[in-house]
């Protein structure tokens, strides 16, 4: 059952359109996160399965015109595609934009070439399709604040994934402040950037799990990523009014045992988000 705390009457809610990881788990799509103000769905991420996830939460795929992208990875991109294309196929007949790190406008040109025969059939041949609603406006960022309009300011912060650029962001609302921590290590500069939030999403991976992987893949999450244990001294100092799992690395662990690790070190209210939960 999804976990709600959201009513229709807020300003502002989050949607969890996808919680996974790279792993092929049945229950959860592709990383992708969709913050909605006032009727207006603002997208991070975009994981496998994206564009359906959207559409099983209600939202019109021909709206979803403004997006986030906080790194590379295969799995948080492989649904670009479908964000691209999909939306046009359905009527959207204005550009998207997108905002994210450094190689962001190669892989769109990439990606628009690779599909030039079916945007040429599709706006050249009988099928009605507009010539504006696949075109993609990109813009590579740099830490700060970055977009602002009628419903939201953003402001993007870099984080320690490896030799890739990556980004966390802090949304503000009318009436929230929301962090989205992407894939990252945890550092004290984190902290600072997440002071302030009302809701926390932060990937995480399981302390208990992590035994059970090879030595050199242990080595790798430790630099990459968050255990448990280091999300709950993080979330100890920032003090959310909820911290919310996401990308949740468990190797044979427990959702709620995930949770209990985190709760032996901090005692604020903390979920383990699922596909299509709100907030």
């Amino acid at each position: 059952m999804s976990y709600k705390t959201c009513s229709d009457t807020q300003n502002s809610h989050i949607v969890l359109l996808g919680t996974g990881t790279p792993n092929a788990e049945p229950e959860r799509s592709g990383p992708s996160i969709a913050i909605i103000v006032n009727n207006i769905p603002y997208i991070v991420d975009f994981g496998p399965g994206v564009i359906r996830q959207a559409a099983a939460t209600g939202l019109k795929v021909e709206n979803l015109k403004i997006a986030f992208l906080t790194h590379l990875h295969s799995d948080h991109t492989i649904g670009y595609p479908d964000l691209i294309l999909t939306p046009w196929v359905l009527g959207r007949d204005e550009l998207i934009n997108v905002f994210g790190p450094k190689g962001l406008k190669k892989m769109t040109g990439y990606i628009l070439s690779a599909y030039q025969e079916d945007i040429k059939e599709r706006v050249l041949g009988l099928e009605p399709a507009n010539d504006r609603g696949y075109r993609v406006e990109v813009t590579e960022i740099e830490p700060g604040i970055f977009y602002e309009d009628s419903n939201v300011k953003v402001e993007v912060f870099p984080v320690n994934h490896g030799s890739l650029e990556a980004f966390g962001y802090k949304f503000f609302t009318p009436d929230k402040t929301i962090v989205i921590s992407g894939d990252t290590a945890p550092s004290e500069k984190l902290v600072e950037f997440y002071k302030g939030c009302d809701i926390l999403i932060h990937e995480v991976y399981s302390v208990e799990g992590l035994k059970t992987r090879p030595p050199e893949w242990q080595e790798y999450h430790k630099n990459v990523h968050t255990s448990s244990y280091e999300l709950a001294e993080i979330a100890s100092q920032v003090q959310p009014k909820l911290l919310v799992l996401y990308h949740q690395l468990l190797w044979g662990i427990t959702e709620e045992e995930l949770i209990l690790e985190i709760k032996e070190k901090y005692d604020g209210e903390v979920v383990s988000g699922k596909d299509l939960d709100r907030f």
